[in-house]
């Protein structure tokens, strides 16, 4: 991994692979801010009103550095790819790719009750100036699932069609190493972190102490956020993402 200067963006990103980077923190004078949709729209009219509201704030497109979708139901490694395609492709019309890569960190889950009944928008960052230059920078951490090396292939799988205590043990701490190798990208640590995000159905009370809270350490401060939820690909079972901002906004998109 990589950290990359977006100079239209106002942040620097941590190079992941083509449908999304792996991370994202502001440059200097500027911050990153959290926006939850409410509720999510579809996510194509989820980024028409992304593009109203950075227009709004008086911020470029490419201001836009993070996003969270929800999905309908877990897909297949091709269904997943296929639908990367098409975003991908709504990514290069908003002219967000830098020097052909992706710079924008996602996370994308399915919730459990009530899932949408089409990939939909929930929430989104963007970065705009700030005053309060002096602080740690704001950062968000991007998806990621019981994945080696966060390979986009079945046999990548941490313990496949494995759901026992000890396999979401090892599932989990795949996925913190992954969240530890992103901050120490990112070039920042567990204290700067003001929200983790655990997506799974599973119970976490059995590994969570030691495993989950024993390596976040001064983050255990802000708690874990449980999402009854599953990662987008069949079989995957753990995903987490990470934020550390100062703002985060609700927007309402019902009039």
């Amino acid at each position: 991994m990589q950290l990359v200067e977006h100079p239209r963006g106002s942040y620097r990103f941590l190079t992941g692979i083509a449908p999304y980077s792996s991370g994202v923190i502001a440059m200097p004078d500027y911050e990153i801010v959290h926006v939850v949709l409410h509720p999510m729209l579809p996510y194509q009219a989820g980024f028409e009103m992304v593009d109203r509201f950075l227009a709004e704030v008086g911020r470029p497109r490419q201001a836009l550095c993070a996003i969270q979708l929800r999905s309908p139901r877990p897909l297949s490694f091709e269904g997943f790819a296929a639908f990367n395609e098409s975003y991908q492709v709504l990514l290069q019309k908003w002219d967000l790719w830098v020097d052909g890569l992706n710079p924008i960190a996602r996370t994308n889950i399915v919730p459990a009750i009530r899932p949408p009944t089409e990939p939909s928008l929930f929430a989104f960052a963007y970065t705009r100036p700030t005053r309060d230059s002096d602080s740690v920078p704001t950062f968000i951490v991007a998806g990621a699932g019981d994945l080696v090396e966060q390979r986009l292939s079945p046999d990548a799988i941490v313990r496949a069609g494995e759901t026992s205590v000890d396999a979401l043990r090892e599932k989990a701490a795949t996925v913190m190493a992954t969240m530890q190798a992103r901050l120490d990208g990112l070039q920042v640590g567990w204290a700067d972190v003001t929200t983790v995000d655990v997506y799974t159905i599973h119970i976490l009370q059995p590994h969570l102490t030691a495993t989950i809270l024993g390596v976040m350490r001064p983050s255990t401060l802000h708690d874990v956020h449980w999402f009854y939820s599953r990662p987008p690909i069949i079989d995957v079972e753990f995903e987490m993402d990470m934020r550390g901002v100062r703002h985060e906004i609700r927007l309402p998109t019902t009039r």
